[in-house]
């Protein structure tokens, strides 16, 4: 299993008593979808590895608080700071204007008259306003991923029609 092959779900960010419970906090607007994993990989020395759970809980709004099966408490604290990731497969499939970010980077980008911008090269969500990177003929430009604005997404042509307001593209072309 690769990275290529799985999604980031959070991060080990420490340990949780003395018998080796460790609390991971899910990168996630809807934690309760994973109250029953049975299992999560987490990257270690560049590989990933799959790690089972005794017991899983969740605990404080998007966290999970849980203990492996067959590790030690010295050798669960080893983890702490690490990150967790699920196969791409479990994710269940989107439709309409619903999308995963990893899923629409290479689409072609369509401003509202049907006029090729760019392709999607990342989605940044760092910001309080996530947005799309995009190459447009090799200069970056950034649109901001706004629901309204997505009128539709076309996964079997890997494309996205985007009502773009006037002037936010001239802002970076002239």
């Amino acid at each position: 299993m690769t990275k290529n092959d799985c999604y980031y779900l959070g991060k080990v960010t420490k340990k949780h008593g003395f018998k080796g419970n460790l609390i991971i906090h899910l990168d996630t607007d809807e934690p309760e979808l994973y109250d029953t994993l049975e299992a999560v990989f987490i990257e270690q020395d560049g590989t990933l590895v799959p790690f089972f759970f005794e017991t899983s809980q969740p605990y404080q709004g998007t966290k999970l608080l849980v203990k492996f099966e067959d590790l030690s408490p010295e050798e669960a604290e080893r983890l702490v700071n690490r990150e967790v990731y699920l196969p791409l497969t479990t994710l269940p499939e989107l439709s309409g204007t619903d999308f995963y970010y990893h899923e629409i980077i290479g689409f072609t980008i369509y401003d509202q008259s049907n006029t090729e911008v760019g392709t999607i090269k990342s989605v940044n969500d760092s910001a309080a306003q996530a947005y799309f990177e995009v190459d447009v003929d090799g200069k970056e430009i950034l649109i901001p991923m706004i629901d309204e604005w997505i009128l539709e997404v076309n996964r079997e042509e890997k494309a996205m029609l985007i009502q773009i307001p006037d002037g936010l593209l001239e802002i970076y072309l002239g």
